[in-house]
């Protein structure tokens, strides 16, 4: 396994251990260089009731660069383009940006929900919905509520963080029993998640050890 990747493995852990408030990760078909994260809206914000799907790709020279972040859900925002690329400078190497091998993928995650709640109109990929922002902020927020509803409001999964790999179950496509107002349902299903994720991890760490 390379540093990388123990890097890698180790803020997954972490994440499954501590997952943050409305923010989960997990790999996708088992690899630890594609993941998939999930965002929920920010409560107050015209995002609040939606559920966004990114991309992350992690290069080998991570740490020492940022990863590739991608929403794959479409965003109205005038810091994020139709191709679901975002403008935040934790993602961008200096002088143009402020990342630094420091950095960990919970906190770009934590960075891009809040740019979610608090969009930056000075610095944007959409110059049309930053002009909107700017001059008339509850026309803004009518349609990017409307957007969301339309775009991020459909088959919205348990509310609970796992790091479960997507190649078991797309929650897009498969019909599952909603345990949204069942607790001990919810806990369970996100327990067995957890399970899953470490089992994974601690498969990789016997083989490295072997190694």
């Amino acid at each position: 396994m390379s540093k990388k990747d123990v890097r890698v493995k180790r803020e997954l852990e972490k994440i499954m251990k501590q997952p943050p408030a409305g923010i989960s990760l997990c790999m996708i078909n088992d690899s630890i260089s594609e993941l998939r994260a999930t965002i929920m809206g920010v409560a107050g914000s015209p995002y609040e009731e939606g559920v966004f799907k990114l991309d992350v790709t992690i290069t080998d020279r991570y740490p020492y660069e940022p990863p590739h972040v991608r929403f794959k859900t479409p965003v109205y925002h005038p810091n994020i383009d139709n191709n679901g690329r975002i403008c935040l400078e934790l993602l961008k190497l200096p002088p143009s940006g402020c990342w630094r091998p420091v950095v960990t993928i919970e906190a770009v995650l934590l960075s891009i929900q809040s740019l979610l709640g608090a969009p930056n109109p000075d610095d944007p990929l959409m110059e049309n919905i930053a002009s909107q922002y700017r001059l008339d902020k509850q026309e803004f927020e009518r349609i990017a509520r409307e957007h969301t509803l339309q775009h991020a409001c459909q088959n919205r999964p348990n509310p609970g963080n796992s790091l479960k790999s997507e190649n078991s179950v797309d929650h897009d496509k498969t019909p599952t029993e909603d345990t949204s107002s069942n607790p001990s349902k919810r806990k369970s299903s996100d327990n067995e998640d957890n399970e899953d994720s470490a089992k994974k991890l601690k498969s990789d760490s016997q083989q490295t050890n072997v190694k």
